[in-house]
């Protein structure tokens, strides 16, 4: 969850908006990659949480136009090596962002702590960068993704990667020596395909990529994910 922040940033609930009914800039990732599969955690109960985000009224998913064009190359190249990518999430309000704070102050909610933390204190969960007041998935061009198959006895299953999406610990970094040879390999197969497109990783989640050039780089949104 940790983001670094710039130096200036602004919420914006005011934005112009699109035909669609999103704000300009931004569009249905499925829209324009039908194949992709996503499974928008946040919308329903299997989370950290434990319960529906607030924010997410609809199990669709939201990016940048810009972030879309980039994952739809990456999911052109990986679709020729037998995989696809499955997204858990990408546009986020900030609404949710607040109730991911409101949450981790709760010393005593732990319901999902043996799935999704066992091994970290709740208490930590800010010092450690687990969670933050702002997060790049608000600025609509951040995504949560791993890798399926796409042929095979396992078509349509998730690659293993060697911990669960949104697991908190050193075992969900990227670089993580508690995994082994054919986890790594699914990693670098996902990053080497992002980072070939334009994304950049974050170093504590194999799961999370901003694109480099994104378009709104200090606006942080509040239009909901519907």
């Amino acid at each position: 969850m940790k983001q670094f922040l710039p130096l200036f940033f602004c919420l914006c609930p005011f934005h112009a908006i699109s035909q669609k009914g999103l704000p300009a800039g931004f569009s249905y990732v499925r829209d324009s990659i039908p194949d992709i599969v996503i499974e928008m955690r946040y919308c329903g109960d299997n989370n950290f949480i434990g319960q529906p985000i607030e924010g997410y009224n609809e199990a669709v998913c939201i990016a940048s136009n810009e972030a879309i064009s980039a994952l739809k190359n990456v999911q052109q190249e990986l679709n020729t090596k037998g995989y696809g990518l499955k997204i858990f999430d990408a546009y986020r309000p900030q609404k949710a962002v607040d109730q991911f704070v409101r949450w981790a102050r709760k010393l005593d909610d732990t319901l999902m702590k043996q799935q999704y933390y066992p091994e970290v204190k709740k208490r930590h969960l800010f010092k450690e960068g687990y969670i933050s007041s702002r997060s790049g998935h608000s600025r609509g061009s951040t995504v949560d993704l791993t890798l399926v198959y796409l042929e095979g006895k396992h078509k349509g299953k998730e690659v293993d990667m060697g911990s669960p999406y949104d697991f908190f610990g050193k075992i969900s970094w990227p670089a993580s020596d508690l995994i082994n040879e054919k986890e790594k390999k699914h990693r670098t197969l996902l990053r080497d395909a992002m980072l070939r497109h334009g994304f950049r990783p974050l170093y504590t989640e194999w799961w999370h990529f901003t694109l480099r050039n994104e378009p709104y780089p200090n606006t942080y949104f509040e239009f909901e994910v519907e």
